[in-house]
């Protein structure tokens, strides 16, 4: 398609993220408006025409102090079904971090499956296609959707950042759970190649019983070397710490953590302050403000996510390859 069929529009706190989106397109936002009305509804409309456009909208599900996840996922959705009764010739939702990827399977009786619910939101309203950034389980949302995914991945974005700091020092990747060991081998394999030589990989041991967090074990070689926890999202902190603290305890020189989205609640401040923790890295899909402005943000760095983005859509809206854009 001609490139001046392309329409991307960004919700709400979403509109800086997608600016830059939009300039790594060389293109600018679509116009449309928002309005709020006093009995709590709220409208949202193109100001354009979208017919036979091919239309991208972009918006991250976390919640905020002026919008819950549930706000942002209703607004997102009534917007989409907008879009697709104007006849857009596609239709694709954009979503950095996508709310509810976490639950996406039983683990009591009665328990919902809120990855399959919110995926069935999405295809009512005619969505053509699904992006979104570093999903909880890669597998649980590919199987969910029945319309078209594409699930990128930040690894190589962590990656590049890391690779100039480490230099000669030994290294070691660790998943903060068990859960997460396909993840942090991923990035090991990857970091190694990029170094061009040897790192090797641990995992620390998680239990969960209610909302009580256990397990302190700690499986593989980190003595004497940097370690890099990684995992898809940091919320409160207190996994990543309880894994820090462990690689501490097993003599690692330092203790980097990763992640691609910092949702971070407002505990998290107090919690990633902690000492154990020397460097503290996320993507930029999410404004860190629950953060707060003290050690813990003082450890902050925030990796550009929006060339990753921009550059998945131009290979969509041209039909190009989605697994080079990725790399190895």
């Amino acid at each position: 398609m001609p490139s001046d069929d392309l329409l991307l529009f960004a919700l709400g706190a979403s509109g800086p993220f997608g600016e830059r989106v939009a300039e790594g397109l060389g293109t600018r936002l679509a116009k449309h408006e928002e309005r709020e009305f006093e009995d709590g509804h709220h409208k949202a409309r193109s100001l354009i025409n979208v017919r036979g456009r091919d239309v991208y909208v972009l918006h991250s599900l976390h919640g905020d102090d002026d919008q819950s996840v549930n706000d942002k996922l209703c607004r997102l959705l009534f917007f989409l079904g907008s879009i697709r009764d104007a006849s857009a010739a596609t239709l694709t939702a954009v979503v950095p971090f996508l709310c509810y990827s976490r639950k996406d399977r039983k683990t009591k009786p009665r328990d919902p499956v809120t990855t399959r619910y919110v995926a069935a939101m999405f295809e009512a309203m005619g969505v053509d296609c699904v992006v979104t950034l570093d999903v909880h389980n890669p597998a649980a949302f590919q199987n969910a959707f029945r319309c078209r995914t594409e699930h990128l991945e930040a690894r190589n974005l962590f990656v590049e950042y890391l690779a100039p700091l480490l230099g000669e020092t030994p290294v070691v990747v660790v998943s903060p759970d068990v859960g997460g060991t396909k993840r942090a081998e991923a990035l090991r394999r990857s970091l190694a190649a990029r170094l061009s030589r040897s790192v090797v990989g641990a995992h620390v041991e998680k239990y969960r019983s209610q909302d009580l967090v256990s397990g302190e074990a700690l499986v593989g070689d980190v003595a004497g070397r940097t370690a890099i926890l990684i995992d898809d999202m940091i919320t409160s902190g207190g996994t990543v710490v309880r894994a820090a603290r462990a690689c501490r305890a097993a003599g690692a020189r330092e203790v980097w953590a990763a992640a691609s989205h910092g949702v971070f609640t407002v505990e998290a401040g107090e919690a990633l302050a902690d000492g154990a923790i020397d460097r503290l890295i996320t993507l930029d899909t999410i404004p860190p403000d629950r953060l707060g402005t003290g050690a813990a943000r003082s450890k902050l760095v925030q990796l550009d996510a929006t060339k990753l983005l921009a550059d998945a859509i131009q290979a969509m809206h041209e039909g190009g390859s989605i697994v080079e854009l990725l790399g190895p």
